[in-house]
């Protein structure tokens, strides 16, 4: 399949790669020309000047971006994806707000489809094609690009309507961002008694409360600064932003959601926010010694 990638971040370089490798002819795209340069010369692929120029030679887009700013330039500038003449295939896979993918849906060129399939997991996961892709789409309509989510992901899951992949997305990065929150007073409570960080981590982790995440993460939170950082404190202060609009919108309850933002967002004032949001725990034990 012809496939154009839009957004080379440290997830999207990887799923590129794991599509080039599965075999697929891959057009890329960056904003950063450099990094698409070289990562076309690793992959032996084509680099697209604009996204209209990435989204005319290709029968699919699949767009890695940050967060609802950097996709609505991407796709509605003057040499935006959209820009382009004919229908053509979107799918969506960065960590969108519902209320954006149903402004893409709306104003895609006409015979288009747009496809909001955000993932779950970090930057090994991408490298290992290991992640969760949460599809707004039917069975049907995934059908025509399981070849491309094989390729990226362990396991797709279809929800049905469009926007219901990005909400299905907040709604886990919710429950994400509230146990890193957790996890950080846990252990700052542990280490304040005397226990060591190895050793608490140890009964965490067989513990109950033993989730994957913090198993995969758990060299961040030992040693932050010797690992490079995956998911910023200032994509989780978004994420948390987007969801407790969304609640208050859809009227749901959203407590704990409210208190995990607050400290992102007094995390961020205090120079975390380029931090991996496992600095969240470092955080959490320099507010607590205030």
């Amino acid at each position: 399949m012809r496939v154009g990638f839009a957004g080379l971040g440290r997830m999207g370089c990887h799923m590129a790669t794991n599509l080039a490798r599965a075999g697929h002819e891959v057009t890329l795209w960056n904003r950063s020309t450099d990094k698409a340069q070289a990562l076309a010369h690793t992959l032996n692929c084509a680099v697209a000047d604009t996204p209209a120029a990435l989204s005319r030679t290709v029968d699919v887009v699949v767009a890695m971006l940050a967060d609802d700013t950097s996709s609505h330039a991407v796709h509605f500038g003057a040499e935006g994806l959209f820009a382009a003449d004919g229908p053509r295939n979107f799918i969506e896979m960065g960590t969108m707000s519902p209320d954006h993918i149903a402004s893409l849906v709306a104003s895609a060129p006409p015979g288009s489809m747009v496809i909001d399939a955000p993932v779950s997991g970090a930057t090994q996961a991408a490298a290992d094609a290991e992640l969760l892709i949460m599809a707004g789409c039917s069975d049907a309509q995934a059908a025509p690009f399981l070849p491309l989510f094989q390729a990226m992901g362990r396991r797709t899951i279809c929800l049905g309507a469009p926007g219901s992949g990005a909400l299905m997305k907040l709604a886990v990065n919710s429950l994400i961002h509230g146990l890193n929150q957790t996890l950080a007073e846990a252990m700052t409570l542990a280490e304040a008694g005397g226990i060591t960080p190895e050793s608490a981590f140890d009964v965490i982790e067989a513990s109950a409360a033993g989730a994957p995440m913090l198993r995969y993460r758990r060299p961040l939170y030992l040693d932050e600064a010797g690992h490079d950082v995956t998911f910023t404190v200032s994509l989780a202060r978004k994420d948390m932003e987007i969801t407790t609009r969304l609640a208050a919108r859809l009227g749901t309850q959203m407590p704990q959601g409210q208190v995990t933002l607050n400290a992102l967002r007094q995390a961020e004032t205090k120079g975390y926010g380029a931090r991996d949001m496992a600095a969240m725990l470092s955080f959490n034990k320099e507010d607590t010694a205030q």
